[in-house]
């Protein structure tokens, strides 16, 4: 334990700067704020930790919640007191000590009754409490010889985002924004000692007339880093276990002896990267309890839980692929590129990594198979992105900071989004406030080189055009635009023998009658599945009948857009490698151009 040093929290620095230089008097914390801190000899709550550190000479601390009273300190709350008569009836506070006022004592004992009363009706009402607390603040000025650094927990609850309309907002919502936007716009405040700190999740879930304000400056506290991990994990070690009452379990399976640690604590540290403080500490009291050590599968079921939890499952899954490259049929020259240039550049640390890449080809190409088979190569977590837009105003910004403050606290992810045309839209007038920024927001995370070797995006698309030309460019997942094709030459005979493989002797001899002339030259590798399905299903007697089935087969009526989604797919394709002819001229380029001009005219998109 003594050999790992203790957390050093660079957000709390950065908060003490703020304050300790006028910078600013009002504060959004944000981030991992429901998490536990480092006080220097135990883990503790985010707002009992900076109690701790902020405890100084000189500097009252005030904290309010929704529906909890306004809390102080018994001597501070009696300062305060004695400050609020003062200031209301215009004695000087040195006065208040004389005991002997004469007609001034009614009137002072009675601001102080009112000074109690406040407190009182403070609780349960949130717009009478900030008004309170903005009066503290002026009195503070005027009255107290000590400074206020006022907590407020839960600011989005007081202060909602929610839909943002002045006019479908409540009388009380109303109040309470109008209340804080002046109380952090005026020039008294904001040149005076007294420092007013909001603590949310994310500042976009904050009302924006108040987030926006210029004066207004945030704070961000980040995920543990694997240092902090390891402390916790050395602290809690040290640790008594905690008593409890026993609840009989629903099994008769005896307890494990206790085995020997084993393992070191960085590795443990590391493994757990995703985790907060809170997730780790239950991964460890599960250990101790089952008396064993924290297995592999413990934390990657950790992992996932927590994330899920912290993005919702309607936003990400984990994707366990359990086929690898071996397993993809076809698709020679691919794999190749794949195992020798790709992959290797994937599992780079630094800034020789890869973003990603785009995928792009006609629908049923067997592009998410392929790179299925890509992730489960590179042996990382897989994040398959659903859907990070939500229908509720503001939920969707809250979601990306949720999903930033995953990806950076992993040591290494890889983000897989199907349809990633639908995911992410444009930038450009026509597209929705949201949607804009959602998906320039994608783009900078794309690009952030604190990220490049740790983040891996892999986007699926049949309608790569539709990607914005800003996720579409180098440095972004455009450094690598893969075109998945429909199979020729070998790569189609591998597909006829993998089809015909379950016809056994019926199909032995259709491999060059099914190449040549049995199957339309564009049929798909999704087309190649449903075949063998049929095959496997109702098994044919003989090859007549192997024949019969397989003319039955009629493709649907999507030929002329699975075209369209080809050619768009060579002329965004990154690697001449990687099209039918590496040799391709610009005269064949600007062909196909011509061709998806054609296309488009006739109303295929």
């Amino acid at each position: 334990m003594s050999t790992i040093d203790a957390p050093k929290y660079e957000f709390f620095s950065q908060l003490a700067r703020i304050i300790n230089s006028g910078q600013a008097r009002s504060i959004v914390l944000s981030g991992n704020v429901n998490d536990l801190f480092f006080n220097g000899e135990s883990y503790m709550p985010l707002v009992p930790f900076l109690l701790r550190k902020t405890s100084v000479s000189g500097l009252i601390q005030v904290v309010y919640e929704l529906n909890g009273p306004v809390r102080l300190r018994g001597e501070d709350q009696a300062k305060l007191r004695e400050a609020w008569a003062a200031w209301k009836t215009g004695l000087d506070i040195n006065a208040l000590a004389i005991k002997e006022l004469g007609s001034d004592s009614s009137k002072i004992d009675l601001r102080r009754r009112e000074f109690d009363q406040y407190l009182r009706d403070a609780i349960g009402n949130a717009t009478q409490a900030l008004e309170f607390l903005r009066q503290l603040s002026i009195c503070s000025r005027v009255a107290l010889r000590e400074n206020l650094l006022i907590f407020i927990e839960a600011a989005d609850m007081l202060l909602p985002s929610g839909d943002e309309s002045i006019s479908r907002m409540n009388d009380s919502q109303l109040r309470r924004i109008a209340i804080v936007t002046d109380w952090f716009s005026d020039p008294d405040f904001f040149s005076g000692k007294d420092t007013v700190c909001l603590i949310t999740e994310s500042r976009s879930q904050i009302h924006s007339r108040i987030a926006r304000l210029p004066q207004v400056l945030g704070v961000e506290a980040p995920a543990p880093d694997t240092a902090t991990r390891a402390h916790f994990v050395a602290w809690n070690q040290a640790q008594p276990a905690a008593a409890a009452i026993p609840v009989p379990e629903d099994s008769t399976t005896s307890q494990l002896d206790a085995p020997e640690p084993t393992g070191q604590l960085d590795a443990l540290a590391e493994s757990t990267a995703g985790l907060t403080i809170h997730a780790l500490r239950q991964l460890l009291l599960a250990s101790a309890y089952n008396h064993r050590p924290v297995s592999r599968d413990d934390v990657v079921r950790q992992v996932e839980q927590f994330i899920q939890t912290q993005l919702g499952e309607d936003v990400v899954e984990f994707k366990k692929p359990t086929h690898t490259l071996k397993d993809v049929v076809g698709n020679v020259g691919l794999k190749k590129f794949l195992a020798e240039t790709m992959l290797p550049r994937l599992a780079l640390p630094d800034d020789r990594a890869l973003p990603g890449a785009a995928v792009a080809g006609p629908i049923g190409g067997g592009k998410t198979f392929i790179f299925e088979a890509v992730a489960a190569e590179l042996d990382m977590p897989v994040l398959v992105l659903k859907s990070i837009r939500s229908q509720w105003f503001g939920q969707t910004d809250v979601i990306f900071e949720r999903l930033r403050r995953v990806l950076e606290a992993l040591e290494k992810v890889v983000i897989f989004v199907d349809e990633a045309d639908t995911q992410f839209g444009g930038v450009g007038e026509g597209a929705h406030e949201t949607e804009r920024r959602l998906t320039g927001k994608i783009q900078g995370m794309m690009s952030d080189p604190a990220l490049r070797g740790k983040v891996i995006w892999l986007l699926m698309t049949a309608r790569i055009h539709l990607l914005s030309p800003d996720i579409r460019r180098p440095g972004r997942v455009g450094d690598l635009i893969i075109p998945v094709l429909d199979p020729v030459g070998q790569d189609r005979r591998d597909f006829i023998q993998w089809m015909l493989k379950p016809a056994g002797e019926a199909g032995a001899n259709l491999l060059q009658w099914l190449d040549q002339e049995g199957l339309a030259a564009d049929f798909s590798a999704a087309g190649f599945a449903a075949l063998r399905s049929q095959i496997k299903a109702i098994p044919p007697k003989s090859e007549a009948e192997l024949k019969a089935s397989i003319g039955d087969f009629i493709q649907p009526a999507i030929g002329q857009t699975r075209r369209y989604q080809t050619l768009q797919a060579l002329v965004n394709c990154t690697r001449r490698s990687l099209l039918p002819d590496p040799h391709v001229s610009e005269e064949q380029r600007a062909l196909w151009e011509r061709e998806i001009n054609l296309l488009e005219a006739q109303g295929i998109r």
